[in-house]
């Protein structure tokens, strides 16, 4: 039993578990199965892959269009049924095509979690554009710059973001289209979304269409998802078709395992109910949630901004059956003062992945709610999930992020990338799977780099149990994880530098109880010159987006200390927030 397991009291079932790992994928991909596998050459590549995945989001947009009346969101007051969102992306494909775009071009996607996101998204990559989804929370700046390196020629967003990107509409040439979403009216050179759909509750009065045909194959272009980059700018990550339906399947194979291991047969799938409180610009709620969402008919319930209490009003009206995202939210549904006063009896599972997550808050989940938890692991350059493991699973291994999906390989490589370490050594963790994205976009040196002969360097420091569970232990990329938002140190350290007062500069972690961790900076301004924290903080903020503005910031009279490469030695510096 692991040793954290015992730490948070969890006592295993008698006789458990009832089939080992290896039988578990033995069955569950034997065969005429559900998750059968094949392998297939990915770029020159032998890969295995999921069978019975969809080939492309065109077939997923129709399997889902067969739950018909089925609540497919919900949001506030509007209510759309898997129907009446088939007909909006079809009108809207429709739209697409008629504004010039063909397969290949790339369609950019900024707003909050809202009906019209997915209906953009499928518009697009049905007809074989490139879906471009950019960070809502990112300045105008930072918006821009995802729509000039995509080079997308079409934008669907929402007023907000509007506001933001129109100071900088004459950057943007390749830009000829640009639809806004619940605005006052239009401004020049732009639409109302609403004049070519209508509301969400207009849908379902939209004629019935076919989608413009195209042919799709699974390993054409469908997302460039942006991650920032540890130097410079963000990088794209080109994702396919394949990419994103084979976590349709990775997610039930998870399922599936975690019942037989408990003894029982796999399920038989069943229509839930989803409060999504990530947002769907991140892989982990577009790829990992959404896709599967659709094709089992679930319903998707958003929230225009997060907040636990108007979260257990939805899980108590709508009868809520999982939810999740990243620990920050688990947390805060456990702690709440007011949970008492709701009737969260229908939530059945709380999942979570993209920050790490403390092993109390696995058995809290367990104890409080009576929910199992789950857990994975995945980046964006893998489209989200490669492991993952719940249930008695997860409680017995709180520590780990589980082993990789069948279709999935994980290995730990020596610092120089030449020599795969023994089984619980440390090092950094490459992935190989048929989710690794085909790499960045326009970036072929930033490609060569990170992904080797189908494998992806994760940068992440990582063990590997005998029995193949993984255990991330550390960061190699300097990477802050705030609530599930990534803040890569150098992106933030540049712009303090960009401070006439600033000569040394860097950014840590630190400790936060409910959002994992938060940016904080330590600073050695020019002699001479002087800085304000707040006013360094107010710098970063007009620069960049608030999540990434350092919550604290430590001045210090001598430059940083570096090792002797000149590296700043980070490990020292949590000191001066203690």
């Amino acid at each position: 039993m692991n040793e954290l397991a015992h730490a948070t009291d969890f006592v295993l079932p008698t006789n458990w578990p009832a089939m080992s790992r290896e039988n578990c994928v033995e069955r569950l991909t034997a065969p005429g199965t559900r998750f059968e596998m094949d392998t297939i050459d990915i770029r020159g590549v032998p890969t295995r892959v999921w069978k019975n995945a969809p080939a492309n989001l065109r077939l997923v947009a129709m399997a889902a269009r067969a739950h018909g009346e089925r609540l497919f969101a919900i949001y506030e007051d509007e209510r759309v049924t898997y129907d009446a969102w088939f007909r909006a992306v079809a009108r809207l494909a429709a739209e697409f095509r008629a504004r010039g775009i063909v397969k290949g071009d790339r369609v950019a996607l900024a707003m909050r979690n809202l009906p019209e996101w997915p209906v953009a998204l499928f518009a697009a990559t049905t007809i074989g554009a490139i879906c471009v989804p950019l960070n809502a929370w990112w300045t105008g700046p930072e918006l821009a710059f995802g729509l000039a390196n995509s080079g997308s020629k079409l934008l669907v967003c929402d007023a907000e973001r509007w506001d933001r990107i129109a100071p900088h509409r004459s950057e943007l040439s390749d830009l000829a289209t640009i639809l806004v979403s619940r605005g006052e009216g239009t401004t020049e050179g732009t639409g109302r979304l609403e004049d070519i759909l209508g509301t969400p509750n207009d849908y379902a009065a939209l004629p019935q269409a076919e989608l413009p045909p195209e042919e799709i194959a699974p390993d054409d272009e469908a997302t460039i998802f942006y991650t920032s980059g540890t130097t410079g700018q963000p990088k794209g990550a080109l994702g396919t078709h394949r990419n994103l339906c084979t976590n349709i399947l990775s997610s039930g194979f998870n399922a599936a395992c975690a019942a037989l291991r408990r003894g029982e047969e796999p399920p038989e799938p069943v229509q839930k109910v989803g409060l999504t409180v990530i947002p769907l610009f991140h892989v982990t709620a577009c790829s990992a949630g959404l896709m599967g969402y659709v094709v089992a008919g679930h319903t998707l319930v958003f929230m225009h901004k997060w907040d636990p209490v108007k979260a257990f009003q939805l899980i108590e009206r709508e009868k809520v059956n999982l939810t999740g995202g990243v620990p920050t939210i688990a947390w805060q549904l456990l702690e709440h003062p007011e949970r008492g006063n709701y009737d969260l009896s229908s939530l059945e599972a709380i999942a979570y992945g993209g920050a790490p997550a403390a092993p109390e808050l696995v058995r809290k989940i367990h104890e409080e709610f009576g929910a199992l938890p789950a857990n994975g692991w995945g980046m964006t350059e893998t489209m989200a999930t490669v492991t993952g493991h719940s249930s008695e699973d997860y409680l017995n291994r709180p520590d780990s992020c589980g082993p990789p999906v069948a279709v999935a390989d994980l290995k730990i490589m020596s610092d120089d990338g030449e020599t795969e370490l023994p089984t619980g050594e440390v090092g950094e963790l490459w992935a190989r799977g048929p989710m690794v994205v085909k790499g960045y976009w326009n970036r072929p040196d930033a490609t060569a780099e990170t992904f080797v002969d189908g494998w992806v360097r994760t940068g992440d420091l990582a063990r590997l149990d005998e029995e193949g569970w993984c255990y991330i232990v550390d960061r190699a990329k300097d990477m802050i994880i705030r609530g599930g938002e990534n803040i890569y140190s150098s992106e933030v350290e540049n712009v303090l530098y960009d401070h006439p007062a600033v000569t040394d500069a860097a950014l840590v972690g630190i400790a936060h109880p409910t959002l994992g961790e938060e940016p904080a900076a330590v600073v050695h301004l020019a002699p001479g010159t002087s800085a304000s924290e707040e006013e360094l903080r107010e710098w970063v903020a007009a620069r960049l987006a608030k999540f990434k503005v350092p919550v604290r910031i430590a001045f210090v009279e001598e430059t940083l200390p570096r090792n002797a490469n000149g590296k700043i030695l980070k490990k020292d510096l949590g000191a001066f927030f203690a």
